[in-house]
């Protein structure tokens, strides 16, 4: 969200970036304004998503959907009206995984684009729900047990909508609780996900945009890194990102499965949910890190061992790197059965995770050649994608045509965005 910030920056718009407390070093590190919200009830170390590090699957939906989702949407709901009215924002970009933030610009009538950084989510049952493990088929009889995971995960939205509900009777807004899709913008819904990297067959709306990895290797904060430990070996690099990253018993098993190639060597970066010391033995080919600096090692890795997190999962086609991944919870099931059913990789799930199981998939992608070749020809298309130049060309025309024209004469236009 940072690159496709500082990507309008450039074309000369202001960008004003809300966010809870704990977002803000990011965005500061990537040279944006960021304007904080929520501070009394989030306030910076709260750490909102930290319950949620050691659980996996189901657990982590139902978690998410219960304690953190509505109270993301209550302080969005809350403070955003009025600050957005003390900045002068004249439109708003907003990250889909704050639902309902929408109604916001719903209701001080300012026009609003959605981004989905995250997978994109397809309710019309056409292709799998990128929250369940189901691989895609073009049959009549999975396109039903699709529909079934649709109406199974609707339940998890109840205490996000009870809140918004709430705001929007508040403010007079008559919107169809029963259509999922009733607050999506009107104007433009653009995921970073390449139409490549997608199942065949999702149906999309007129206003639906495929981009590309909104990357661009700037603005990101420095990470300390023991670079002169690389000895030239082919590196696989391993991480499980930074959320629902704290299963111990997931990087023993990728620590006891790397050992069996000493012809690799290893970084594996365990984030903050996890203690060095409760991993064991450290093999002698592995290089152990609590953060990495993920894009410039990708650029030299081999093989990835990943949690299937799209944005780790994006960074690794475009630098057509295979991967192994291990889906915990919310869109990396979708994002593991992209990265096999496109060939860029291979997929276990947590449940069946054992050291035999990795180790082979280890070994099966690192001896056949076909996956990088397929990493390497997604890299191609991808590369000549320009997704934030898309995103950006995308938003610059839906806020043209609905922004009144003697806003659009002034000097700059105010864009809000959203972590």
């Amino acid at each position: 969200m940072t690159a496709l910030a500082r990507k309008l920056q450039s074309r000369g718009h202001e960008i004003v970036f809300y966010g809870t407390p704990d977002a803000e070093t990011p965005v500061r590190a990537a040279g944006l304004k960021y304007v904080s919200y929520g501070e009394k009830e989030l306030p910076k170390g709260t750490g909102v998503y930290d319950p949620v590090a050691k659980l996996h699957g189901i657990e982590v939906m139902q978690y998410t959907s219960m304690n953190i989702s509505p109270i993301l949407t209550e302080v969005a709901l809350a403070y955003l009206p009025q600050k957005m009215l003390e900045d002068g924002i004249e439109a708003v970009v907003i990250d889909t995984i704050y639902f309902y933030a929408e109604l916001v610009p719903i209701s001080l009538d300012l026009p609003y684009v959605h981004i989905w950084n995250v997978l994109h989510i397809d309710f019309s049952g056409e292709t799998p729900l990128c929250l369940v493990d189901l691989p895609y088929e073009d049959t009549e009889e999975a396109r039903a047990t699709y529909m079934e995971a649709v109406i199974s995960f609707g339940s998890f939205f109840g205490p996000i909508v009870s809140v918004a509900s709430a705001y929007a009777t508040r403010m007079g807004l008559d919107i169809d609780w029963a259509n999922p899709a009733a607050t999506v913008s009107p104007l433009a819904v653009i995921t970073q996900t390449p139409k490549a990297f997608d199942y065949p067959g999702m149906p999309t709306a007129p206003q639906f945009h495929f981009a590309g990895p909104f990357h661009d290797g700037l603005g990101r904060a420095p990470v300390d890194f023991p670079w002169e430990k690389l000895d030239g070996r082919p590196l696989l690099y391993a991480s499980l990102g930074t959320l629902v990253n704290g299963l111990d018993f997931i990087y023993k098993t990728i620590l006891e499965s790397v050992s069996k190639f000493p012809t690799f060597q290893v970084v594996l970066s365990i984030g903050k949910n996890v203690n060095l010391e409760d991993l064991g033995t450290i093999p002698s080919n592995v290089i152990v890190v609590k953060r990495a600096p993920q894009l410039e090692l990708l650029k030299r890795a081999s093989l990835c061992i990943t949690h299937a997190g799209m944005n780790t999962t994006l960074e690794s086609i475009a630098q057509g790197v295979p991967m192994i991944a291990i889906p915990i919870s919310y869109d990396q099931p979708g994002a593991a059965g992209r990265i096999a059913y496109h060939g860029v990789g291979e997929y276990v799930t947590v449940e069946d995770l054992t050291t035999e199981r990795l180790t082979e998939l280890i070994r099966k992608v690192k001896d056949n050649p076909s996956y990088r070749e397929k990493a390497r020809s997604t890299q191609k298309i991808i590369s000549g994608i320009r997704g934030l130049d898309i995103a950006a060309d995308v938003i610059e025309e839906a806020f043209a045509n609905s922004i009144p024209e003697e806003v659009v004469l002034e000097e700059s236009n105010n864009i809000y965005s959203s972590l």
